[in-house]
């Protein structure tokens, strides 16, 4: 699958490309950003990342999306679909630079990826993995509708991670979508 276009009421949710090092770099160097999602990366790596993100849309048909504010057009952050070798289920996932906490453009992607999830993937199950000392994480994961699971292994590198799964099934999501959030245009661009 080639990687569409979400738009939202704020956000572009778009592919991910070369022009994204820079933001990605900085995200991923960001020791705060990075406290909970395995710690800041060297450019080196977080080249390696970027490239195995955008190669998923090849590999799996999914991958997670490069986040844009419309009005500016400034790197917001990546959110998702994601599920590499080994993950424990079908995971949105989310991360938004530091410049942007606060203002619920994390929400607002999720939903959007959440929403392409379970329509257009065609999953019936969403999970994310969090840390249990990432309160803003676990809040937003509430706020979209889903539930404490169960203590998940990830694969390594990451295996010396403690997370929780918080997760959702498709039908509960739809049940209760319409009062989340205006739901977001898809285009096949990209």
């Amino acid at each position: 699958m080639t990687a569409p276009t979400l738009v939202t009421p704020r956000l572009i949710l778009r592919p991910l490309t070369g022009a994204d090092f820079d933001d990605w770099v900085a995200f991923h160097g960001d020791a705060e950003t990075m406290c909970y999602l395995g710690g800041p990366q060297p450019r080196s790596v977080a080249w390696r990342n970027l490239c195995a993100m955008a190669g998923a849309w090849t590999i799996r048909g999914f991958g997670m999306f490069a986040v844009e504010e419309r009005a500016s057009g400034r790197w917001v952050g990546r959110v998702g679909p994601w599920q590499p070798e080994g993950w424990p289920g079908t995971e949105v996932g989310w991360g938004v630079a530091p410049a942007f906490s606060g203002r619920g453009y994390a929400f607002e992607a999720a939903v959007a990826a959440i929403d392409f999830a379970f329509d257009v993937l065609g999953w019936d199950d969403v999970i994310h993995t969090i840390h249990p000392d990432n309160a803003r994480s676990i809040r937003l994961a509430e706020r979209l509708g889903s539930t404490r699971r169960q203590l998940v292994a990830l694969p390594p590198p990451l295996d010396h991670m403690t997370v929780i799964a918080w997760g959702q099934r498709a039908a509960d999501w739809h049940a209760r979508r319409p009062g989340i959030v205006q739901a977001p245009a898809v285009s096949s661009a990209g």
